[in-house]
């Protein structure tokens, strides 16, 4: 070990040692003392003042999103989870079977590694700290460098609300700044559970830390638009989702997939509602800016459609103040990569002649980038959702809804309140629904004994030997 990769060591350990001292004492809060702790750190966020200086201070220190979806989103995901974490039993007794003779207890994971992006640099980690808390854990949060400052405000904050209920500090840290690759690393080798959202870089770190862990996977969602949609509907949803603090969240569109017999008018909805298509000469024109070496630019990443077309020398339609840059493509892979993920309100179209080839061009575009994560379905045909969930490599089917609005859990449909979106087996995820405080539980399980009963041979083989015999 080197002199440097020691001191960062002993630094976390420091951060580490205090975390484990302040999970000592949360570990004997009973369950209303620990919906105390959820209450103060909610309202550290949620109070409207400090909501508008966190959303201020993350687009001036990231250069990323805009204020005001941002304000929404640190009051919706913030208020949504409290709603969930509503009555949840975390502490003791959480569940009895008294058929089966089980009784499941809630105890604390210990100290969480909380990873997080510089693109939710204050809704994210108040995510993973009220989730983290309701357990009873201690939390340190390693933010994206560029968000560090505005994670430091936030914790700041709910530090401020501990104070006010006798709460310790030391339940909450942040790694100093700078925040460094090696003082990441070192704290997810130290913590008890890491929890990682952001680039697939720290989430493979994560799962080879050595410590039990939770990472998401690549976003670059798809959406289908069949012959039986609201044309008009499926356009304002969809203008939602991906103009929605410019595209930064993994669940906005980033293509369109449009059967053939709806193709012209949803692309006319789309640019009533002030899209612009681009020409090939465009397209090509806005390539460059977004992948000159191969990899997406941080120059697009979070800026508005207008910004993008600047940037990329189009002057004619950055005048036009546009909502989003449509390409249309018909390719998949990294000779094409506008059949990736873009982080910014460019849109992708491609067209097929009917549902089953929509599919088809779906699983092409998952195959190169995004497996695991969600598809949307704008369609009056209910079974058709039925038949994504069952064929196409994804863990969330989102029916007529601003997508990156309801994926992550939404006040008008059931899924949890998340930043953090497992994507299963398919996006290299060892989970695949919706990051909760479930998560950041051990769960002991008390059995007792129940009368025996022990199936014989016929039922369990009956339909068996009926059909190929007792050989």
């Amino acid at each position: 070990m080197t002199a440097e990769q020691d001191e960062v060591s002993i630094l976390v350990g420091q951060l580490v040692t205090r975390a484990r001292a302040a999970q000592r004492m949360a570990e004997g809060y009973d369950q209303a003392r620990v919906d105390e702790l959820v209450a103060a750190a909610g309202w550290a966020i949620l109070e409207p003042g400090r909501n508008e200086a966190l959303a201020k201070f993350a687009v001036t220190d990231t250069g990323i999103g805009n204020v005001a979806d941002k304000v929404r989103k640190n009051h919706r995901k913030t208020l949504g989870l409290l709603r969930d974490l509503q009555g949840a039993r975390s502490v003791g007794v959480i569940a009895q079977d008294l058929a089966k003779g089980l009784i499941e207890i809630a105890r604390p994971v210990g100290v969480v590694c909380a990873v997080t992006p510089s693109t939710n640099p204050a809704a994210t980690p108040a995510n993973k700290i009220i989730n983290a808390i309701k357990g009873r854990n201690a939390v340190i949060v390693a933010p994206s460098p560029k968000g560090w400052d505005t994670s430091q405000r936030l914790i700041g904050f709910i530090h401020d609300q501990f104070e006010r209920i006798g709460a310790p500090r030391d339940l909450v840290q942040l790694l100093p700044s700078p925040v460094s690759k090696a003082a990441t690393l070192e704290l997810m080798r130290q913590c008890d559970l890491v929890v990682a959202t952001g680039s697939q870089a720290n989430v493979r770190a994560a799962y080879t830390s050595g410590t039990p862990a939770f990472g998401v996977g690549a976003g670059n969602v798809a959406a289908i638009v069949d012959e039986t949609a609201d044309i008009e509907q499926a356009a304002q949803r969809i203008l939602r989702s991906k103009t929605f603090d410019n595209a930064t969240s993994c669940s906005s569109e980033n293509s369109l997939v449009l059967i053939d017999a709806v193709r012209e008018p949803t692309i006319a909805a789309l640019l009533k509602l002030g899209a612009v298509m681009l020409s090939p000469r465009e397209k090509a024109q806005l390539q460059a800016l977004m992948w000159p070496d191969g990899k997406l630019s941080s120059d697009v990443i979070g800026q508005s459609a207008q910004v993008v077309a600047q940037r990329a020398g189009l002057a004619e339609i950055a005048a036009r103040a546009p909502t989003m840059l449509l390409v249309q493509e018909d390719g998949f892979g990294s000779q094409h990569p506008f059949s990736g993920e873009k982080l910014c309100p460019v849109l992708t179209i491609y067209s097929a002649k009917d549902f089953s080839q929509a599919m088809q061009i779906v699983e092409r575009i998952y195959a190169y980038q995004g497996a695991g994560h969600s598809v949307g379905l704008h369609s009056a045909r209910p079974e058709r959702a039925l038949e994504l969930g069952l064929k196409l490599p994804v863990s969330r089917v989102i029916v007529d809804q601003a997508h990156c609005i309801a994926t992550g859990g939404s006040f008008d449909n059931g899924l949890p309140f998340s930043l953090s979106m497992g994507c299963g087996t398919w996006g290299k995820n060892n989970f695949s629904d919706n990051m909760n405080y479930r998560h950041y539980l051990n769960i002991t399980r008390i059995s007792r004994p129940i009368p025996e009963r022990m199936p014989n041979e016929h039922e369990i083989f009956g339909a068996y030997f009926e059909k190929y015999g007792q050989a």
